[in-house]
């Protein structure tokens, strides 16, 4: 990891934002130009609200929500940064820094900071295991600046069999309409690009969007998307209570600002019910009399976060059957405060310095949240979505996988297929296998038992 006893405060600050802070698809809509966010209980009403749908709010809100006050963060690096010219790991930080301090940018993508060369391993993933035979079809959800689609494009044209990248599309699921125009003059620096690629604005999680269910092979992108999308909350009291429902609910004060809290409901909501079925957090719940003993006598709440918005994958499967999926995002976050399982990171900054929470209800659109991916619950979900694993009740021995999946770390990804030999220093050094330990990329295609 980086040596941070060589890096000024400021270079720190920007290059742990630059680790942690991951590629964000906006909203539509915006808010007008206000200085300040609205630190107050304005993003709910007075009913109580699940807790995804509090992150929700508090991210993506079109008035009050932190990503609408934000949705000119994306950054874009004029140029490649030439790492083979640079002496080293300070050399590069302190370009690095020059960079921020040019920009006036919180934070680059690792799409973005190492293009084209992010972008172009993610291509020779696609080209090696590629059904060549149909016409290539490539989605990508929540595209940024667009680098990654033009990357991918552009070794494409260049490596590909001609008759491939002359049948081939490339469409974009955006939900912000900046982005989305963004992503199109991007890609559109090359012309020829611009009849293979398309931008629809829309949410992708919303299956009405996909129209008819396309059944030959195409791929599927996201990078860094799931740990901004929905999560849910579990109590338990203790190992042997039945697990429970987190809503947020306002609790008024006599002349006093309304506070949030939380409210915990038996399990009722169907997509609660359906992660912990999938994670089977019911039956890891202690249940013999020794346990259930000493749970009653010195009782340890129990939390943990279901990423009830990976259900996503719900919505991909049924409108793409044959797809594979290339995913990339972080396996962890250092430093969280937030109690339980899989707990987010919620994170602000004031006056230029970073400031973590301790309590997710304290982000009410001054803080993004975002959350580490469980690469091992993100396979179980991929195979339940697909069909296979619906429930253990269901699940046969003689009933085939119809998914081949793996999980790589970002290094092990790009030596097998990027151009490491591209993002190395003179000395050796290379930040994007040597920085980026806590992400991953899972490869996820269809089997022969895909019906």
């Amino acid at each position: 990891m980086v040596s941070w006893a060589m890096l000024s405060h400021s270079v720190r600050n920007r290059y742990i934002r630059l680790l942690l802070q991951p590629s964000k698809a906006f909203p539509c809509g915006s808010l007008s130009h206000q200085p300040h966010a609205f630190f107050s209980t304005h993003i709910m009403g007075d009913k109580p609200i699940l807790v995804r749908d509090f992150i929700h709010s508090a991210l993506y809100d079109p008035r009050h929500g932190y990503f609408s006050q934000r949705a000119g963060a994306v950054g874009v690096l004029d140029s490649s940064i030439k790492f083979n010219h640079l002496k080293g790991r300070k050399a590069y930080m302190k370009h690095l820094d020059d960079i921020y301090k040019k920009s006036d940018i919180a934070w680059f993508t690792p799409v973005e900071l190492f293009k084209p060369w992010y972008a172009h391993g993610i291509a020779e993933a696609i080209m090696r295991t590629a059904n060549l035979s149909f016409p290539l079809k490539i989605y990508e959800i929540g595209g940024g600046s667009g680098t990654c689609a033009k990357g991918i494009l552009d070794y494409i044209k260049l490596n590909a069999p001609e008759r491939v990248y002359n049948s081939m599309t490339y469409t974009s699921v955006e939900i912000s309409p900046s982005l989305a125009t963004k992503q199109q003059e991007t890609v559109g620096q090359v012309n020829s690009h611009l009849s293979r690629f398309r931008v629809e604005c829309r949410d992708a999680a919303d299956c009405s969007g996909w129209g008819e269910v396309e059944q030959n092979p195409c791929w599927v992108i996201m990078l860094e998307v799931l740990d901004n999308l929905p999560h849910d909350l579990v109590y338990a009291e203790n190992k042997v209570s039945p697990w429970m429902e987190v809503w947020v609910q306002k609790q008024h004060h006599n002349s006093m600002e309304p506070k949030l809290s939380e409210l915990y409901k038996p399990l009722h909501d169907p997509l609660i019910k359906r992660c912990l079925e999938i994670v089977n957090l019911d039956k890891e719940q202690t249940t013999s009399p020794a346990g259930r003993f000493w749970s009653k006598v010195f009782p340890r709440p129990q939390r943990c976060w279901l990423p009830t918005g990976c259900l996503l994958l719900e919505v991909l499967h049924g409108a793409l059957p044959k797809m594979s999926l290339v995913v990339s995002d972080f396996s962890y976050l250092p430093d969280v405060k937030i109690p339980g399982d899989r707990a987010p990171l919620v994170s602000t900054k004031k006056d230029g310095t970073s400031l973590d929470y301790d309590n997710y209800l304290e982000a009410k659109g001054d803080a993004d949240i975002f959350f580490p991916t469980d690469f091992w619950l993100l396979e179980r979900m991929d195979h339940f979505c697909s069909g296979w694993l619906k429930s253990e009740k269901e699940k046969s021995s003689k009933q085939g996988k119809k998914r081949r999946t793996i999980t790589l770390d970002t290094s092990s990804f790009m030596e097998e297929f990027g151009l490491p030999s591209k993002t190395r220093t003179k000395d050796g050094y290379n930040p994007l296998l040597d920085d980026f330990k806590n992400t991953k990329f899972y490869l996820s295609v269809p089997t022969h038992n895909t019906r």
